[in-house]
């Protein structure tokens, strides 16, 4: 592991349900599934069909003790759960974070409801790893790990959803999916996750020119993003949850728009990884 590198690495960017075929193949049909690397420690964000690769990849590389935050439990941020081959392994620690049900159902609770009969074939108690289930309330700092901090908001979506800013050694990477904005403003709850952020990793399903049949699906574009980002003064923008149907071809489109109004927007593609060098000393 790189001590002094935080690292970004996409294992799941598509939205809704995965998707597969040639159409599909340079940016990928994973559901969201996000690995952050601040030095020796590992996060996950979000569980879907990503975490699965994603688990291979930490076997892969000793990883045994590590992170797992929840942004919600709609299905195409879960279901890679039953299929991460960490869980079932006795070595391995890991802590399940979730805010978005607080009040009305713990982490612990969530997860058993969607791992067992019959909709799984067996129960969370089949895992032979050590599971620590961890429940916050929306706006709480948590210190998951020695010097990170993640700091927590609420986003616009059906059924709740959590935002997350995770600090390290200087640099600062957003994690803002699922939300939909309101038309002409800016989510101040949104901004306050993204200000000064390294890299925002952001909800861009639809354009705007799609969003008058969409309205109300809790999904934003990737031109409300870049506005976010500017009025933020965050330098890269990744394009997240790309809807079911887009192909290569229409998110390279979107990318090439995108990239004409903010030089720092890409359309996250499932292995990209970035590599963001720190200053472990650097205070923000």
């Amino acid at each position: 592991m790189e001590d002094d590198v935080f690292l970004v690495r996409f294992w799941g960017v598509r939205g809704s349900i995965s998707v597969s075929g040639p159409e599909f193949s340079r940016y990928g049909g994973n559901t969201i599934c996000i690995e952050m690397r601040c030095g020796k420690h590992t996060l996950l964000f979000d569980a879907g069909s990503g975490l699965r690769p994603a688990g291979g990849a930490l076997r892969a590389s000793g990883v045994t003790d590590f992170d797992l935050f929840f942004t919600h439990c709609h299905y195409d941020h879960i279901i890679g759960l039953p299929a991460f081959k960490p869980i079932y392994d006795r070595s391995v620690k890991v802590r399940l974070w979730s805010g978005h049900l607080a009040g009305r159902m713990t982490t612990r609770q969530m997860v058993d409801e969607f791992m067992r009969p019959p909709w799984f074939p067996v129960t969370l108690d089949i895992c032979k790893a050590s599971i620590d289930c961890r429940d916050f309330i929306s706006g709480d700092v948590l210190r998951p790990r020695e010097g990170v901090v993640v700091r927590t908001g609420s986003l616009n979506h059906p059924g709740g959803c959590i935002g997350y800013r995770v600090e390290w050694g200087g640099r600062v990477v957003a994690v803002i999916t699922d939300t939909e904005h309101e038309p002409g403003k800016l989510d101040q709850a949104v901004l306050g996750l993204i200000v000064d952020a390294d890299l925002v990793i952001y909800d861009c399903a639809y354009t705007e020119e799609e969003m008058e049949r969409r309205r109300g699906n809790g999904h934003s574009t990737w031109q409300q993003g870049v506005k976010l980002c500017e009025a933020a003064g965050a330098r890269e923008l990744a394009l997240v949850h790309h809807d079911p149907a887009r192909t290569d071809e229409e998110l390279d489109e979107i990318e090439k728009l995108a990239k004409e109004r903010f030089a720092g927007a890409f359309a996250a593609r499932d292995g990209q990884t970035l590599k963001f060098p720190v200053s472990l000393h650097k205070k923000r």
